[in-house]
């Protein structure tokens, strides 16, 4: 029988600080007009606590797509998250987000594509689902990017903003869900937008760090003409893999990057009518990976979706990437709320993770130290014993390797 891989949760969250483009004139040479009038920019969302990051916002979304799924963490099978700004090079931000949440039957890991990485995780998210590899799959789009573009650069640093969406896909009888995809990759356009120092080939050094090189450094023109001919190619390429037609499809939601971007591939060339086109990016900017699964919650929160849908996501990226897929909605919108009851049951069963977690924390300092104590009792006075020496032998030898 056939497995399909249906979208049945949804969640987002973004930080509460507000930068709008007025406040950028204080720090840039800039102005609101110039901004918007080339991105479609207004606002967008910035993570000034230091304890808010990549993570604790992956968890907050994923949380809340499990809450209108109905569905706990011991039930997920596979955490994907998709960042560009992960909490470390390692261990990966999806097991973080796995420890927050108390999944204890997810493999974890994060997947790197910039922009389309969100669009990629869901198509292996599909696969999983299609082979039996699994039943339930968080798919996590979260980013910081503040934290990683150069706040003296006015052509980057009035691009991007902080925030997080996540969907949980399931296996389902029903035909539907996700119906194909498209992914793609151009490496000789790598350099076009890049994060250049960090990795293997450009290590950390005082150099690197004076040099500014721990940014994100983009061709801006390079990058514009690229995406407005991808976003619309792969487009036209995923809806008749999935057997339709332009005409079919009831809403696309494009990667949010620019307004223009959006104009030029999706309207102008598709001739997709504005109302099928679904844009937030005035108040959250480019947030990278998160962009997509963000306007997906403000889509439905808007009543944009209904049963039966047909929906295009489409992105870009650096990499160079590009990346659509086309679904079927099948799931029922509005949702109800979960009753008082099972919300009080879900926030304790995390309470319950996070103690798990400490507990575990604790008992590796706990075995780690008995481990020292086992080792400077045991084993060293057995190797000693080995060499013919008793305890005085022992003490002596302390005694003259202390001389």
């Amino acid at each position: 029988m056939a497995r399909y891989a249906q979208i049945v949760g949804w969640g987002c969250y973004v930080p509460e600080r507000v930068l709008t483009n007025r406040d950028l004139e204080g720090i840039i040479d800039t102005s609101d007009d110039w901004i918007f009038s080339r991105t479609g920019i207004r606002e967008r969302r910035i993570a000034t606590n230091p304890r808010e990051t990549t993570a604790t916002m992956a968890t907050k979304a994923a949380a809340a797509a499990l809450r209108v799924a109905g569905v706990s963490a011991n039930e997920v099978d596979l955490i994907i998250c998709s960042t560009s700004s992960p909490e470390h090079q390692f261990p990966a931000t999806a097991c973080l987000v796995q420890d927050a949440l108390g999944a204890e039957h997810a493999g974890a890991f994060d997947l790197s594509a910039a922009c389309s990485g969100f669009v990629y995780a869901l198509t292996l998210a599909r696969s999983m689902i299609a082979t039996g590899a699994a039943q339930n799959v968080l798919v996590i789009g979260s980013e910081t990017l503040s934290r990683i573009v150069d706040w003296s650069d006015r052509t980057t640093c009035v691009l991007f903003g902080d925030g997080a969406g996540a969907v949980l896909l399931s296996a389902s009888e029903e035909p539907g869900g996700i119906l194909a995809s498209v992914l793609g990759s151009d490496g000789s356009g790598g350099e076009l937008l890049s994060l250049p120092a960090g990795g293997s080939r450009m290590p950390t050094t005082l150099e690197t760090v004076t040099g500014r090189q721990h940014y994100v450094k983009m061709d801006g023109a390079a990058v514009f003409r690229f995406a407005t001919r991808i976003m619309a190619t792969a487009t036209r390429e995923v809806v008749q893999k999935a057997g339709l037609t332009l005409d079919d499809i009831d809403l696309i939601i494009p990667h949010q990057a620019n307004a223009r971007i959006i104009e030029s591939s999706v309207h102008r060339q598709l001739k997709i009518p504005r109302e099928k086109i679904f844009i937030n990016l005035e108040r959250y900017g480019n947030t990278s990976t998160a962009s997509i699964p963000l306007a997906l919650c403000e889509a439905i929160e808007s009543g944009r979706i209904k049963k039966n849908d047909h929906l295009v996501f489409v992105s870009f990226g650096a990499g160079l990437t590009w990346a659509a897929t086309a679904i079927k909605w099948g799931a029922p919108v509005p949702v109800s709320q979960p009753k008082w009851w099972k919300e009080a049951q879900r926030q304790g069963a995390y309470g319950a993770a996070r103690a798990r977690s400490t507990v575990r924390r604790l008992l590796r300092k706990y075995d780690s130290l008995a481990e020292d104590i086992r080792v400077s009792e045991i084993e060293l006075p057995e190797r000693f014993r080995v060499l013919g020496l008793g305890k005085r032998g022992v003490k002596k030898h302390e005694q003259n390797g202390n001389e």
